[in-house]
């Protein structure tokens, strides 16, 4: 069942069933969709790890991009009184071990929470329904639909850039991660047991410094786009889209009341 709904003059208020709440939706349950002007979307958790997460990838990419690039040597006093770099390095490693209990909580919550709570998480390539809607969104966003769907959770493509960038990119950054972090941790600490086979795997450790170092400019562009993709649909598509990553609720604008 699609999460796609168009909204027309709302009728007054009314609760919606707990069924398109845990995202079991009927083609009923559509219907008195379409008469509401806000939809409970976002829970609490996931709002909680949006935020927590959106903080955590800004210290590592500063952090990360410094190490990548260190600081030139101080004047002001010799290099052993200082500790600059290693604030750093210790900022990177405590925002990684952040970002690595909250993916995990989220995982979690994945399970537990409601139907879009798991969207993070796959993507329907199933359906062919699914493929029609995602060339739909590519041509909204490409200026070439002069209507957009109105959609409850995410969008086709944005369904798909949130698995491959965030599930799997996340993945793959805290897997590289906790392999250089083994590196140093030296063989046979608890990082080296988990994540050391990842060094054997990629053969050599100037390599996997450098995967990791691409895998955070991937994460750089995706921020860059799904900032811009979030105030646009907030602006045209006429549905709330940061709002609802605060308030859990996604809301709809009618454009004849205009």
């Amino acid at each position: 069942m699609e999460d796609t709904i168009h909204i027309p003059n709302p009728d007054a208020p009314q609760p919606l069933r707990r069924s398109v709440l845990a995202g079991d939706a009927t083609e009923a349950d559509v219907e008195s969709i379409r008469k509401r002007t806000s939809v409970y979307v976002y829970e609490a958790p996931v709002r909680l790890w949006h935020w927590l997460n959106a903080a955590a990838i800004m210290v590592l990419i500063g952090s990360g991009f410094l190490i990548g690039r260190p600081l030139p040597t101080m004047q002001i006093a010799e290099a052993y009184d200082q500790f600059v770099m290693g604030y750093i390095r210790f900022a990177h490693f405590a925002a990684a071990m952040i970002l690595t209990v909250g993916f995990f909580g989220r995982i979690y919550w994945a399970i537990v929470g409601n139907h879009h709570a798991r969207q993070l998480f796959y993507v329907p390539i199933w359906r062919p329904a699914y493929w029609r809607e995602l060339v739909t969104e590519l041509r909204w966003y490409a200026f070439l639909e002069d209507e957009p769907k109105k959609y409850v959770g995410h969008n086709p493509l944005a369904q798909l850039a949130m698995f491959f960038f965030m599930t799997l990119g996340l993945t793959f950054m805290l897997v590289t991660g906790w392999a250089l972090y083994a590196e140093g941790a030296g063989q046979g600490s608890l990082p080296d047991t988990a994540m050391g086979w990842v060094l054997g795997l990629v053969q050599n450790s100037q390599r996997l410094h450098t995967l990791h170092h691409l895998g955070m400019w991937a994460i750089v562009v995706f921020m860059i786009v799904h900032i811009y993709a979030a105030i646009r649909e907030d602006i045209m598509s006429r549905q709330s889209m940061v709002s609802t990553m605060i308030s859990g609720h996604r809301t709809f604008k009618d454009d004849r009341a205009e």
